[in-house]
């Protein structure tokens, strides 16, 4: 029988977390359910325990160091992700599960925003992010991700040991998106029917400072993994100012056979040679990178093959 775990990072949710580990109990009744406290100061690991849980610890702060913790220690054939808010519907998984264990998927999501998001969530910096997110990956990875910031996943094995997380915070789901596009890995969104949290309940995420670390995160992702299309921009803009700056002072050359504005000659050839080395570093981490993915592709090969 195929081992299924459900990954639950916890920080501050007593009001919530009984209810969530009866709801993924009753659904999914084969699964061994985790609790990953992360230095909670309320009653959420002793009415985590109390439910049936298997409880366990991480001490640095943030759900990204959390997930690298559950990754690295559990092992299974399925990984059901979901937070311990009580936003999520236990009612998914079952389905979720048999994509990943039986369909040969490899990240399930679960799809709030072509649901009930935007009734149900009454923050509209949050609403107005999420849809900017989206549309940034969609653009600049060419995909086609309805919820690139769901907290409600599963995934297979192969996905969780080789995925490098280097995320510490809520970035993480940013991370794990963007990962899973650019290795090509199998993926299906499923609409799940998302519920605002109950009253009492606090949101742990920072609207301004947590979305500046998701954007902040595309940028260096994109950096990473398609660093050609990056620095290519970049040298096409020392480009157009090279130009910019030399077309004068070659037109005055042409027409009185001296160059006068050495100042503005001397510029325009900087940005020349910035020009030279930003290409030449988009085409060399192009091709590392593509080295980098074989290796990974190997990697793939040689996890799957063990679990065969």
């Amino acid at each position: 029988m195929s081992k299924v775990a459900v990954l639950i990072p916890c920080f501050n949710e007593e009001l919530t977390i009984g209810k969530v580990i009866n709801d993924f109990r009753r659904t999914l009744p084969e699964a061994d359910i985790y609790v990953y406290d992360n230095n909670s100061t309320d009653a959420t690991v002793s009415i985590a325990r109390s439910a049936g849980a298997i409880v366990r610890y991480e001490h640095n702060q943030g759900k990204g160091n959390v997930m690298r913790r559950m990754f690295r220690e559990i092992e299974a054939d399925c990984y059901v992700i979901v937070d311990g808010d009580d936003t999520y519907p236990a009612d998914n998984a079952k389905q979720m599960v048999d994509y990943i264990l039986n369909e040969n998927y490899d990240m399930i999501i679960g799809d709030r925003l072509s649901s009930t998001y935007f009734s149900e969530n009454k923050r509209a910096f949050h609403n107005f992010g999420n849809v900017l997110v989206r549309k940034i990956i969609n653009y600049l990875f060419k995909s086609d991700i309805h919820d690139v910031m769901t907290g409600y996943r599963a995934f297979s094995k192969t996905f969780i040991k080789g995925f490098p997380i280097l995320a510490r915070g809520f970035e993480i789901e940013t991370e794990m998106t963007i990962h899973a596009v650019d290795k090509n890995f199998a993926i299906k969104e499923i609409p799940i029917e998302y519920r605002d949290r109950p009253h009492g309940s606090v949101s742990k995420l920072r609207t301004y400072t947590d979305g500046a670390k998701v954007l902040g995160t595309i940028f260096n992702l994109f950096m990473d993994y398609r660093p050609l299309v990056f620095f290519g921009v970049t040298s096409l803009i020392f480009l157009v100012m090279a130009v910019i700056l030399f077309l004068p002072v070659f037109i005055e050359y042409l027409e009185t056979g001296i160059v006068e504005r050495f100042p503005t000659l001397i510029v325009s050839v900087t940005f020349g040679i910035c020009f030279l080395l930003s290409i030449s570093v988009g085409i060399i981490l192009k091709v590392i990178g593509k080295k980098h993915k074989q290796l990974y592709m190997i990697l793939m090969n040689n996890i799957k093959s063990k679990h065969l």
